[in-house]
C-alpha cells in the first residue's frame, strides 16, 4: 500500500483526532495493540507515536499490513462498542477507498476485500455518498476557459452519480484526467517530447505531436517525468480502462459494470493527480 495510506493508518492506530478515530493509544497501548495482532517482538521505544507507528507500518508486508487493518475493524479491539466499531469501519473504508479496498464485518469477523458494498450496518450518514469538492484545476496554470469546463464536468460528474449513471460518470472522469494531462505535456514540451516513453511515429520515428498521444500514453509520460507517483499512474490506468467503456464493444469483452465505488474511486485519482501534478511541477 502506498506510504500516504500507511501514514493514515499510522493516525488511526495512535488515535490522537478521538473525532475521527474510536481509540486513543498510549505508547505502552501501542505496543499491546501490535501484540494482538501477533506481533510479540514489536514494543514501543519512546519515541514519537505517530512517526514510530509508521516506521512499523514501513517494516511490514502486505499480508501483515492487512492483519494490522482487520484488528483494527476487529469488535475485541472495542469491546463490543457499537458505535466505536461503527467509527472504525467508517474510517477505515475512507482510508481504504483509495487503495480499493474495503473491510466489512462477517458476523464479528472482520474481512479485507476488493471494494464493495458494506454489509454492516452503519447509520445513513456513513452511508451516504458525500460529493467531493472540485479540484483547483486553475492551479495548474491552465486556460482558464479549459479550466471552467473541467470545472463543469466535475459538477456533471456529481449529477451523474446522484442519478445513479455510473458509467457515465466513470467516462466524464477519464476525460477529465486526459484534459488534465494534456494541458500540462502542453505546457511542458520540451520536458515531455524529451521523455524516453514519448510516442513516436512507427515510420518516420518522430515524437507525435501532443494531441495525436493517446491518454496511456501520457500517463506513462507524466510518471517518467515523476509529475505523478507510482500509485497514482497504476490507478490513472484503472481509470483509462473503464473510460475506453465508451466503446459498448469495450465493455462487453471485459465484462464489467461501473458502480458506486467504482465513481468514488475514480474522484480520488483526478484529484490525486492533480495533487501530485501541482506539487511536483511546483505551480
Amino acid at each position: 500500500m502506498d506510504l500516504s495510506t500507511r501514514e493514515s493508518l499510522a493516525e488511526m492506530i495512535c488515535g490522537d483526532d478521538t473525532n475521527r478515530f474510536p481509540s486513543y493509544r498510549s505508547g505502552s497501548e501501542l505496543t499491546r495493540f501490535f501484540q494482538r495482532v501477533g506481533f510479540s517482538n514489536i514494543v514501543h521505544d519512546g519515541a514519537t507515536r505517530k512517526w514510530w507507528t509508521l516506521e512499523v507500518l514501513k517494516q511490514l508486508s502486505e499480508n501483515n499490513l492487512h492483519a494490522v487493518i482487520r484488528r483494527l475493524a476487529d469488535p475485541r479491539e472495542y469491546g463490543g462498542d457499537k458505535d466505536a466499531i461503527k467509527k472504525a469501519i467508517g474510517s477505515l473504508n475512507k482510508i481504504l477507498s483509495v487503495e480499493g479496498f474495503q473491510v466489512e464485518l462477517k458476523g464479528i469477523s472482520p474481512k479485507l476485500k476488493k471494494t464493495s458494498e458494506m454489509n454492516f450496518d452503519l447509520d445513513s450518514s456513513q452511508k451516504e455518498f458525500k460529493p467531493l469538492p472540485p479540484p483547483d484545476f486553475l492551479a495548474l496554470k491552465i486556460d482558464s476557459k479549459l479550466g471552467q469546463i473541467l470545472a463543469n464536468r466535475w459538477q456533471e460528474v456529481q449529477r451523474c452519480v446522484d442519478g445513479e449513471s455510473y458509467l457515465a460518470a466513470t467516462i466524464l472522469m477519464g476525460s477529465l484526467l486526459e484534459g488534465i494531462l494534456l494541458s500540462v505535456v502542453c505546457q511542458y514540451p520540451k520536458e515531455a517530447n524529451l521523455s524516453p516513453v514519448a510516442p513516436k511515429d512507427s515510420k518516420s520515428g518522430q515524437i507525435l505531436k501532443f494531441h495525436e498521444w493517446t491518454l496511456a500514453q501520457m500517463i506513462d509520460v507524466a510518471h517518467d517525468l515523476r509529475w505523478i507517483d507510482l500509485d497514482v499512474k497504476k490507478f490513472s490506468h484503472s481509470l483509462r480502462e473503464f473510460r475506453n467503456f465508451i466503446h459498448p464493444h469495450q465493455q462487453m469483452l471485459q465484462d464489467s459494470y461501473p458502480d458506486k465505488d467504482t465513481s468514488t474511486i475514480s474522484w480520488y485519482v483526478v484529484q490525486a493527480a492533480i495533487t501530485d501534478l501541482v506539487r511536483q511541477l511546483k505551480v
